[in-house]
């Protein structure tokens, strides 16, 4: 018995699937840290199908059992994996990297060490959540230098070129939906970025957003636990008022603001 079939018996108090030892491998090239291909080719060279380690549908106890020893075991632990995937694992901006490419440029996983060599056009920049929302704002005003949120799922690429850039006196400010789920990726964007996120869409202006353009819904606005300080108030404002906001609401209150800031 492995570590990490015995850490699994112990502490889940199930059984071990059927071929749950076939993962052992697997388990020990992550713990070194060797680079592994995709999920695919992973499973695969185990002796399961494509699928197994990224859908429950075609192995359900594989799938369940190295979920569990992925959150469990590795909790926290960088798996250094190539990925198959490039929608949603892309990193979209504006005039943010000197690049004779036409603006915006979308980053793919692959691309992105390579970029810390690039010098930066701008001091600041907007991150905006919406797709839409970013690529209107880039259609209205194409010098202004914007970061796209919306489709990245917070994955490893997005999070270590943002990092990146914050670290790199890259001054940024964030706009996102106001309701429960719009807060909560805030939350999430400002433990990436390790700055005050929140200079134009400040609570003041947010309690005002959602006077003259709140639309009442019980279920996007509850309230959510968040870490940021500034988002709390925020989260407090929108469940009080029982009112949501959405970005594209927002566009003329953006404008005049966006550029007072990147002055």
């Amino acid at each position: 018995m492995s570590r990490y079939t015995e850490m699994y018996e112990n502490e889940s108090g199930r059984e071990l699937p059927e071929n749950a030892e076939k993962l052992d491998a697997l388990f020990d090239k992550i713990t070194s840290g060797i680079q592994l291909p995709p999920r695919g080719q992973q499973a695969v060279d185990m002796g399961f199908t494509a699928h197994t380690l990224s859908h429950s549908e075609s192995n359900p106890a594989i799938y369940q059992y190295y979920q569990w020893i992925m959150k469990r075991f590795f909790d926290g632990k960088r798996i250094n994996e190539l990925s198959s995937q490039l929608i949603g694992m892309s990193f979209s901006s504006a005039n943010i990297f000197q690049t004779n490419l036409p603006q915006p440029v979308t980053l793919n996983p692959w691309q992105i060490d390579l970029m810390t060599d690039v010098p930066l056009m701008n001091k600041k920049a907007v991150i905006i959540e919406n797709n839409g929302v970013f690529i209107w704002l880039h259609s209205l005003h194409p010098e202004w230098p914007l970061i796209n949120q919306s489709g990245n799922d917070f994955n490893e690429s997005y999070n270590k070129l943002l990092k990146y850039l914050s670290n790199n006196n890259l001054k940024m400010a964030y706009l996102g939906d106001l309701d429960s789920a719009g807060i909560r990726i805030a939350d999430r964007v400002s433990k990436i970025v390790n700055q005050n996120l929140f200079s134009i869409q400040t609570p003041e202006r947010v309690v005002d957003w959602l006077v003259r353009f709140g639309i009442n819904d019980l279920n996007r606005t509850k309230r959510v636990s968040v870490d940021n300080q500034v988002l709390k108030e925020e989260i407090t404002s929108i469940h009080t008022f029982k009112m949501f906001v959405e970005q594209e609401q927002l566009i003329s209150e953006y404008e005049p603001l966006i550029k007072k800031w990147l002055q």
